[in-house]
């Protein structure tokens, strides 16, 4: 039986405890719960207590994603090649620099990549030029929306980490070459209605066209009160007569449809074999290639 009792009154314990072998336990006699200790195997474990009344607060603060996603406005015009950053402050403290309309003259003022910075009235864009050409196979839409299921984004998405994006556009079953870019310079003269870059289709027909039908297309039709006018149209050489080369200037491929259509011929195929002296040539159906320094100052130099 354990020698092992509690002081009735005051006083402190008699001695240590004992297990039911008569080994001591190493434990005061008194009850404390907070010094209290528990045994795992013969090594004492600490019984450890946590106070749970005060909850952790949470750490709030801005997002480091937003913070990684602005830019400072003189920055943003220096990596856009229009000057140095201490000339772009100059430039900001006078005015010349607008921010979604607004004009901004304060220092340090952050911007997004997808703000409207305007230098002296122009649009202008930190990010590295990009020029790719796409040869673009049957099945996907020409847009950069999403939802709209294959896309000819998903064919370009690795091309660049610049935003780029398709200059005009071919239906989901037409074909052929589709040039992408982030240069609005570039997109403005490919967009212009009354310049244009010139594009060259061919185009297979369900029956042969006739010739007298060839003549209309190449004089101009009189569509919907509109004047339809194409820079070249000729049959394909060595190839039936339902197969047709045809030479336009408008940046889509909808003016195709609207021509045969009016003359009462259905389009197999359509397929953009050139823009502006650009060719699918090296370049598998699916596949892009980025422009060399020599294509793109060519494609510059149209007027």
């Amino acid at each position: 039986m354990s020698r092992h009792q509690g002081s009735s009154g005051k006083g402190k314990s008699s001695g240590r405890g004992q297990d039911k072998n008569g080994s001591p336990t190493g434990a005061r006699g008194r009850d404390d719960s907070k010094s209290k200790s528990y045994s795992r195997g013969n090594a004492p474990m600490r019984k450890v207590t946590k106070d749970i009344s005060k909850p952790t607060p949470e750490k709030k603060g801005p997002s480091k994603k937003s913070n990684r996603d602005e830019i400072r406005l003189n920055k943003y015009i220096a990596n856009s090649g229009i000057c140095s950053r201490r000339d772009a402050d100059m430039h900001i403290a006078t005015g010349s620099v607008t921010v979604n309309g607004k004009i901004i003259t304060e220092m340090g003022y952050k911007v997004k990549l997808e703000d409207d910075v305007r230098f002296d009235g122009s649009r202008i864009n930190p990010e590295k030029k990009a020029y790719v050409l796409l040869n673009k196979p049957k099945g996907f839409a020409t847009t950069t929306s999403e939802g709209k299921g294959r896309t000819v984004m998903d064919l370009v998405a690795n091309a660049t980490t610049s935003r780029i994006k398709p200059i005009g556009r071919l239906g989901r079953n037409s074909l052929g070459l589709i040039l992408f870019t982030n240069d609005d310079a570039l997109m403005d003269k490919f967009t212009n209605s009354k310049n244009g870059v010139p594009r060259l289709f061919q185009i297979e027909l369900d029956k042969n066209l006739k010739f007298e039908d060839l003549k209309k297309i190449e004089e101009g039709l009189k569509i919907d009160g509109k004047l339809v006018a194409v820079e070249e149209i000729s049959f394909v050489a060595g190839e039936s007569k339902n197969q047709i080369g045809l030479k336009i200037k408008n940046t889509g491929s909808s003016i195709i449809r609207t021509i045969f259509d009016y003359l009462n011929y259905e389009i197999v195929k359509i397929d953009c074999v050139a823009i502006a002296g650009l060719t699918k040539k090296d370049i598998p159906r699916g596949h892009w290639k980025h422009l060399t320094e020599q294509e793109v100052n060519t494609l510059k130099m149209l007027s």
